[in-house]
C-alpha cells in the first residue's frame, strides 16, 4: 500500500464517520449498526497510529480526549450569554404573550416552542467551519474555556458539514446534557470502583464539562442540543426556524420536536401535547421555552439587564424519590393501547404516596433496561402522573431477567400489533373486553356524554351481568334492571373509613335520568365520546362546525375532512376510517336508533349578526350555578368570542360567579366591565350585549 493510498483511505474513513455521526446524532436515521461504525473507527485509529504524519486534531479519533489542561481559562463572550426569564404559572405565561404582542403594536407574533433541556448551558464557536472555542455561560459576560471537553461530545462536529455555505464565524448556544440511560451506566462503573454515585444528569454534566482531563469527559458520553445564536458572520437567517434548519445542514443537532405557531393561544394549547411527549424522552426536561421566531421582532423587543424580552421559560416543579419496582403489568386502554405499569414499594413524593408509575411503552422499558426487582428513581415533574426516570443498575442483582413484553392481549388473547412507524403496541380487537370497559367509562365521563352515576364500579357490574355490550345498550337500560343488580358500593364514611353502601331504586332512577339527559348532547359530544383516535372534544366541535349532521359527515370524503382548518390528514383519516368501518357504522346507527341526537345546530356564518360576541374577550371566574365551566366557554366561542384565562387591559368582560377572587379585583382595577351569571344568561336569552 502506497503512502498516497493510505492518505486517501484515511480521508475516506474520516468522511464516512462524519457522515454517519450526522445521520445518528442529527437526523436520527442511522444507516449502519454500532458494530460497523466501531470497525470504521478502529480502522482509522490503526492507520493514524501506523502513520503519525497523517494525524489530525480534528479527526473523529480525537474524541477520546487530548492532553489534560493545567487549569480553565476565563474568556469573554463576544456576545453576552444572557439567562431566560421564568414563570411557573399559565396565567403569567399568557400575560407575557399579551404584553409582548402589545409591545409590537398588537401585531400577531409567530412563536417557537421547544423543550427546556435540563443540562448545562454552553457556547460553541466555529471559524471557517472548524471548532475553535467552547465556553460555559459563567456570569454571562465571561465563561470558562471548556473546548477540550466539548471536543469529546460526539453530537458536535469538529468540522462543519460543508454544503457550500459554511459561515466565516458561527457561534451557537445550547445545552450540554447526559441521557438517563448513560447516567445509570456511569453509576454502575462508579459503584464498581467504590466511588460516589451521581444523583442526577445535570450534576454530573456540570462537573464533567469543567474537568481538566478530557479523557474522563470522553468516557461519560455527554450530548449537545443547539437552541440559540451568538456571533455569526457569513450566514443569513431571518428567523429562528430557518436558523435551526441551517444548523442541521451543518451537522449540528438542534433541540428536537420544535414547533411554531402563528398565535400564542395556539402555542398554549399545544403545551399539553408537548408535556405528554416528555415521559418518552431519553433526557431530562424541566420546562418549555417560547421564543419570538422573527429576528427583526427580537431586535425591536430588545433585552433587559439579564434576559431578552423575546423569550420566556415555562418551568415545572420537579420532585423525585428512590424505591423498588416489584412488578410490571400491562393495561389495555380505550383505543387498544397496551401500557406497561410499574408497581412500586410505596414512596412519598411531593406529599403524596406513589405506588404505581407508567412505563409508557415497550420502547421505554427497553431504553431504561428496567426489570422487576430493580431499584428505580421515580419523578414527578409538572404533571400528576409519576414516571420512572432511570434504573439504579449498580444495585441490581445478577438474577434479574429482562422484561418480556406480551405478544398477545392479556384480556382477549388477540395478537398485539405495533403502530406503523410508531412506538405504541395495541390490541386490534374492537370487541376486547378491556377496551369496552375503558370506552364505556370514558363515554359516561364528564368529558364524554356526562352521564351522572355511570362510574367505574357500575360499568364493571353492568358488564359482568351482561346487561351492556355496546354504547346503545346503555340507552335501553331500565331503572328496574339497575335496581335489581343488588350490588354494593364502597364509600368513605365520615371517619374516613370505607363503608359498604347498598345501591337501590333511588340510585337506579338517578342513573336512568342521567342517561336520558345525555341523549340530547349532540353530534360533537357523541364523536368525542366514542374513543376515536385523534378525535377529542375540540376536534369534534371543529368538524361538526362544518358537517353538523351525521348524514353530512358520512357524505364527506377524507379529503373534505382534511381541508377543514386545524384538522389535517391524520385526524381526517382516523375519523373517515371509523365512520365507514363496519364497527363504526353499526355503533352510530345503534345510538341513533336508541334516540341519541346525531345533529348539532347548523353553523352560523362568520359574518352573521348573530355572532354578537365577535371580537370580544371574556374571562370567567368564580363558582357558577347554571353553567359548567366548559359549557360557558363553549357558549362564548360559538358566539364568536374568545374565552381567556386571565384578566388584562384587552379583556372586554369578566363573568363573575360566587367567590370571585383576584381576577375580579384586577378587573375592577383595570376598568373591565363585570357582569354576573344572571346578566350573562339574559344576554344569551336576548342574543345581544345589554348596555351597562
Amino acid at each position: 500500500m502506497t503512502d498516497k493510498s493510505v492518505a486517501e483511505e484515511v480521508q475516506s474513513l474520516r468522511q464516512q464517520i462524519r457522515h454517519h455521526d450526522r445521520l445518528y446524532y442529527v437526523d436520527a436515521t442511522p444507516e449502519i449498526s454500532d458494530l460497523q461504525y466501531d470497525r470504521l473507527l478502529k480502522r482509522l485509529q490503526q492507520l493514524e497510529q501506523d502513520h503519525p504524519d497523517l494525524r489530525d486534531r480534528d479527526s473523529p479519533t480525537m474524541r477520546v480526549g487530548d492532553q489534560p489542561v493545567a487549569h480553565l481559562d476565563q474568556v469573554a463572550h463576544r456576545v453576552p450569554m444572557l439567562s431566560i426569564d421564568n414563570t411557573y404559572s399559565r396565567d403569567e405565561l399568557q400575560a407575557y404573550f399579551e404584553r409582548t404582542e402589545k409591545s409590537l403594536d398588537g401585531k400577531p407574533i409567530r412563536w417557537v416552542m421547544e423543550y427546556k433541556i435540563d443540562g448545562v448551558a454552553a457556547s460553541v464557536r466555529y471559524e471557517s467551519g472548524r471548532m475553535v472555542l467552547a465556553l460555559t455561560r459563567g456570569n454571562g459576560e465571561v465563561g470558562d474555556d471548556i473546548t477540550h471537553n466539548i471536543r469529546t461530545v460526539r453530537d458536535l462536529p469538529l468540522i462543519l458539514h460543508d454544503n457550500g455555505s459554511v459561515p466565516d464565524v458561527l457561534e451557537i448556544r445550547g445545552e450540554v446534557y447526559m441521557t438517563n440511560a448513560d447516567l445509570a451506566d456511569l453509576n454502575v462503573r462508579q459503584a464498581e470502583r467504590g466511588e460516589p454515585l451521581y444523583k442526577n444528569t445535570r450534576n454530573v454534566t456540570a462537573g464533567t464539562i469543567r474537568l481538566l482531563d478530557p479523557a474522563i469527559a470522553a468516557q461519560r458520553n455527554l450530548r449537545f442540543f443547539a437552541h440559540g445564536i451568538g456571533e455569526v458572520s457569513g450566514m443569513d437567517a431571518d428567523n429562528h426556524m430557518e436558523f435551526l434548519r441551517r444548523l442541521g445542514d451543518f451537522g449540528i443537532p438542534p433541540t428536537p420536536d420544535v414547533m411554531v405557531f402563528d398565535h400564542w393561544s395556539d402555542a398554549m394549547k399545544a403545551v399539553a401535547a408537548l408535556e405528554d411527549e416528555m415521559p418518552d424522552l431519553p433526557f431530562e426536561v424541566d420546562g418549555i421555552v417560547f421564543k419570538v421566531d422573527d429576528f427583526a421582532n427580537r431586535e425591536k423587543l430588545g433585552i433587559r439587564s439579564k434576559s431578552p424580552r423575546w423569550l420566556v421559560a415555562y418551568k415545572f416543579e420537579r420532585y423525585e424519590a428512590t424505591t423498588r419496582l416489584n412488578q410490571i403489568t400491562v393495561q389495555v386502554g380505550k383505543t387498544g393501547t397496551v401500557t406497561p405499569v410499574a408497581h412500586l414499594d410505596p414512596v412519598e413524593i411531593a406529599e403524596t404516596t406513589v405506588s404505581r408509575a407508567s412505563l409508557h411503552n415497550a420502547d421505554e422499558i427497553e431504553r431504561l433496561d428496567v426489570r422487576e426487582g430493580d431499584v428505580v428513581v421515580v419523578e414527578k415533574a409538572g404533571k400528576i402522573i409519576p414516571k420512572v426516570v432511570r434504573v439504579e443498575k449498580h444495585l441490581r442483582t445478577d438474577d434479574l431477567k429482562p422484561y418480556a413484553f406480551p405478544k398477545r392481549c392479556p384480556e382477549c388473547d388477540t395478537d398485539l400489533v405495533r403502530d406503523e412507524g410508531g412506538v405504541y403496541i395495541r390490541c386490534p380487537n374492537p370487541a376486547c373486553p378491556a377496551q369496552l370497559r375503558q370506552k364505556l367509562i370514558y363515554f359516561g365521563s364528564r368529558t364524554g356524554m356526562d352521564i351522572d352515576g355511570l362510574g367505574d364500579e357500575l360499568v364493571d357490574v353492568l358488564l359482568d351481568r351482561g346487561l351492556v355490550k355496546t354504547y346503545g345498550d346503555l340507552y335501553r337500560l331500565t331503572a328496574d334492571q339497575v335496581a335489581e343488580l343488588n350490588w354494593i358500593r364502597l364509600r368513605k364514611g365520615r371517619d374516613g373509613k370505607e363503608i359498604e353502601v347498598q345501591v337501590g331504586q333511588k340510585n337506579a332512577d338517578s342513573l336512568i335520568q342521567g342517561i336520558d339527559a345525555s341523549r340530547d348532547r349532540g353530534l360533537a359530544r357523541v364523536l368525542a365520546s366514542l374513543s376515536i383516535r385523534h378525535v377529542g372534544p375540540s376536534v369534534a366541535r371543529i368538524i361538526t362546525g362544518k358537517y353538523h349532521t351525521l348524514d353530512l359527515l358520512r357524505e364527506a370524503s377524507q379529503e373534505d375532512l382534511a381541508d377543514i382548518h386545524e384538522i389535517g390528514d391524520r385526524i381526517a383519516s382516523s375519523l373517515h376510517e371509523f365512520i365507514h368501518s363496519d364497527v363504526g357504522r353499526q355503533m352510530l346507527d345503534d345510538l341513533a336508533a336508541a334516540g341519541v341526537k346525531m345533529t348539532d345546530p347548523e353553523p352560523v356564518p362568520d359574518d352573521d349578526d348573530q355572532r354578537w360576541l365577535s371580537g370580544k374577550t371574556l374571562v370567567v371566574t368564580g363558582t357558577l350555578k347554571h353553567f359548567k365551566r366548559d359549557e360557558i366557554k363553549k357558549a362564548i366561542t360559538e358566539l364568536g368570542g374568545r374565552a381567556s384565562g386571565s384578566v388584562s387591559k384587552n379583556t372586554d368582560f369578566l363573568v363573575a360567579g360566587e367567590k370571585a377572587g383576584s381576577k375580579l379585583d384586577k378587573a375592577k382595577q383595570l376598568g373591565v366591565r363585570v357582569v354576573d351569571e344572571d346578566e350573562f344568561r339574559a344576554w344569551l336569552a336576548d342574543n345581544r350585549i345589554h348596555d351597562a
